[in-house]
């Protein structure tokens, strides 16, 4: 999930539950003050009463409204506590009412609503009566309903014009944080360019570009110092190599050598000969993440496999190995020198992982050269199998067979992937 729609995410529903629960609050709060008005209204009337009482003896002709109702019942002294109360009433239908409501037959007369009153008594004439004063609540709670469909509406308003300008603003403010990650996925370690100071008013974006540039170039003069001692040392490796290779040639053809020495000078030989490889592997590899090979052609990647697989024969019967391969035309451009290096490497290494009395499986065709293996052995690790220096254990090769390979495919624009298919190690290239 993006930090946008997380951060949108989780601000839409703060805001969500911030605006109920203030919304439940406004709701009682107005509900309380418009509640508090009409009990000052009852206390009016109730004060009207009493003032008439007083003044002519005798309890004020009763009579009923649409929104108020006043009645007197005789009650026994004392027996009556002032208070307040939430009550309905019935109100009658007017002309046009009951017009309105005739297919109603159970609401002909009337209907009932939620209403307020106020208890109270008083003494006329030495009789002591309840009074019930009853105010219709109907219009108080459309008010309130009305208040509060409004507030919900500039609420509602409010929310989309902030998800709205908010998602504006912070694709604006975050996008030289995507601008700096897309120099990140282009950036290459062997390539010259370097990545470019954004210009952005943002200081977290600043330092954060500041440390991508800087980090960046300690990493290309890490690489370039290494890729020099690399060259250095290879370079230097072939004098030694080649002094000790000549002495060993000489020293067989001076003298003869008992089981044991000659055993000895096999072991030396077969140690010079896997140092060389190790060498020229080393310096294949600097010359191809260098791109120092140019010699790209337009080849035909069938003709190629045919001769490579004639190349090998001999070592596939040697092994008593079923060869079973399938080709269809393909034209690369490439360069054959360092195609015929992935191929050898990749068949080889189908040769040695393989078991006696195996199969080796080649299939070329538009998309991909896949060429698998069979084996008693469990997948491949996948985050090691082209790291280089890795191979498994009694294995004669020098660990940079694969990173080669995959070197070579990315010089060239593909892609080498490994896959294990039903007791099958299987690497695929793809050409697309």
């Amino acid at each position: 999930m993006k930090l946008l729609t997380k951060y949108n995410r989780v601000n839409l529903i703060t805001i969500i539950i911030v605006m109920l629960i203030t919304g439940i609050i406004y709701y009682q709060a107005i509900s309380y003050i418009l509640t508090g008005q009409n009990d000052k209204d009852l206390v009016v009337e109730e004060q009207e009463i009493f003032d008439y009482v007083k003044l002519n003896h005798h309890l004020p002709q009763t009579f009923e409204s649409n929104d108020q109702q006043i009645s007197f019942t005789p009650a026994s002294p004392g027996s009556v506590k002032r208070e307040f109360i939430n009550t309905i009433y019935f109100k009658k239908w007017g002309q046009d009412d009951k017009y309105k409501f005739k297919k109603h037959k159970h609401r002909l007369e009337g209907e009932y609503e939620s209403a307020r009153g106020l208890i109270s008594s008083v003494t006329a004439g030495n009789k002591y009566y309840k009074i019930l004063i009853i105010e219709s609540k109907v219009e108080t709670e459309d008010l309130i309903r009305i208040i509060f469909a409004i507030t919900i509406g500039v609420i509602l308003l409010l929310l989309l014009i902030l998800v709205v300008i908010n998602r504006l603003i912070l694709n604006r403010l975050w996008q030289p944080f995507y601008n700096i990650m897309s120099e990140l996925r282009l950036f290459n370690i062997a390539d010259s360019k370097q990545i470019p100071k954004l210009g952005n008013n943002i200081d977290e974006f600043k330092e954060l570009n500041n440390v991508v540039i800087d980090m960046a170039a300690r990493a290309k003069n890490d690489y370039q110092d290494l890729k020099v001692f690399t060259e250095n040392a290879s370079h230097e490796l072939l004098t030694p190599i080649a002094v000790i290779n000549s002495k060993l040639d000489t020293l067989i053809q001076t003298e003869n050598f008992s089981d044991r020495q000659s055993k000895l000078l096999n072991d030396l030989y077969s140690a010079v000969s896997r140092l060389n490889r190790l060498n020229q592997s080393l310096l294949l590899l600097v010359k191809i993440e260098n791109k120092l090979l140019h010699d790209k052609q337009q080849i035909n990647l069938r003709e190629l496999v045919d001769e490579m697989i004639i190349q090998f024969e001999e070592i596939f019967n040697d092994k008593d190995l079923k060869l079973t391969y399938e080709l269809d035309d393909k034209e690369i451009y490439a360069s054959r020198y360092l195609v015929e290096i992935l191929l050898s490497n990749l068949i080889s290494n189908a040769i040695r992982h393989n078991k006696h009395g195996g199969e080796v499986i080649i299939n070329l065709n538009a998309e991909s050269l896949t060429i698998q293996n069979t084996s008693d052995n469990e997948p491949l690790p996948d985050e090691k199998i082209f790291t280089r220096f890795h191979k498994s254990s009694g294995s004669e090769g020098s660990g940079l067979g694969l990173t080669i390979s995959r070197q070579i495919c990315e010089n060239f624009g593909f892609t080498l992937d490994y896959e294990f298919r039903d007791r099958y190690h299987a690497f695929i290239v793809h050409f697309v």
